[in-house]
């Protein structure tokens, strides 16, 4: 094998989605990392995969990086998988990366199944550009804070959400990004995958009329709307605002100046000069 390490996806609910490819990396590679083994024990058995496996998730992978690389040093060939899906989306992997990267070591991708681009083909949204942003916090306040950060991006936006938090994400969507047209699925690629598309209050009332389970995606429409640009004058008046609260203006400038299209140096001129 040329590469040293494998980052393998697998599939997220259809056993049919594995690839030649990622069977083949597994039966030749010495050791298989993995989120969970007996949970992976179950998708490797099936393909008669019967390599080495070593946990590697988000509460050990700092720890096992000295191991693994103990490993490589030993000529060994490992692989990295996830639950389901491709490693390092929402899930670990990023640190060992990282590491490869740092001690120049070979590895490669072998791509396969994950949830969001189906989910984005689904939801009938642009798909030319979009942001996946993942999980967002638990609390609901450092949830709509994300949430206003993305208010003004025009492309569309990916989401991930346990069905635990699912009521509680749509309704900080609604609070805080408006009657967007919104899309989640459930359930890709397995017998049962549906999409449900509305408004944010709209899959509020079909969510509560059903059972929450599974993992979901969540595809929210890109802002529509055309921003207002302020004119110096507007601008003036947060300028004298914000200083008011202590704001420093170099920073209100800048920040003033790029989102309004305006002229640094114009702008700074007009206002201190006021």
């Amino acid at each position: 094998m040329e590469d040293r390490v494998y980052i393998v996806s697998t599939p997220i609910g259809n056993l049919e989605d594995m690839t030649f490819r990622a069977v083949k990396v597994l039966k030749e590679v010495d050791v298989i990392l993995c989120e969970d083994t007996r949970h992976s024990i179950k998708l490797l058995n099936h393909f008669e995969i019967k390599n080495k496996l070593i946990s590697y998730h988000k509460f050990n992978e700092k720890e096992r990086i000295d191991y693994i690389l103990s490993l490589i040093n030993e000529n060994k060939t490992l692989a990295l998988i996830s639950d389901a899906g491709t490693p390092l989306i929402s899930d670990p992997g990023n640190i060992l990366v990282k590491e490869l990267i740092e001690n120049d070591i070979k590895f490669t991708v072998v791509p396969g199944a994950n949830a969001l681009l189906p989910a984005l083909i689904l939801s009938g949204f642009n798909s030319e550009e979009f942001l996946f942003i993942g999980f967002l916090p638990k609390k609901n306040n450092k949830k709509e804070e994300k949430l206003n950060t993305l208010k003004d991006f025009d492309k569309t936006l990916i989401f991930y959400s346990s069905p635990y938090e699912l009521i509680d994400m749509i309704n900080s969507i609604d609070n805080v990004l408006g009657d967007r047209k919104t899309s989640i699925s459930k359930e890709i690629t397995k017998l049962h995958e549906t999409t449900y598309r509305g408004t944010p209050k709209e899959l509020i009332a079909m969510l509560n009329d059903m059972e929450i389970k599974g993992e979901f995606v969540i595809v929210v429409e890109g802002n529509k709307e055309e921003k207002k640009l302020l004119t110096k004058e507007e601008a003036k008046q947060i300028f004298d605002m914000e200083i008011q609260k202590g704001g420093h203006p170099k920073d209100l400038i800048k920040k003033l100046a790029k989102e309004n299209n305006l002229n640094k140096r114009e702008l700074y001129n007009y206002l201190m000069k006021k």
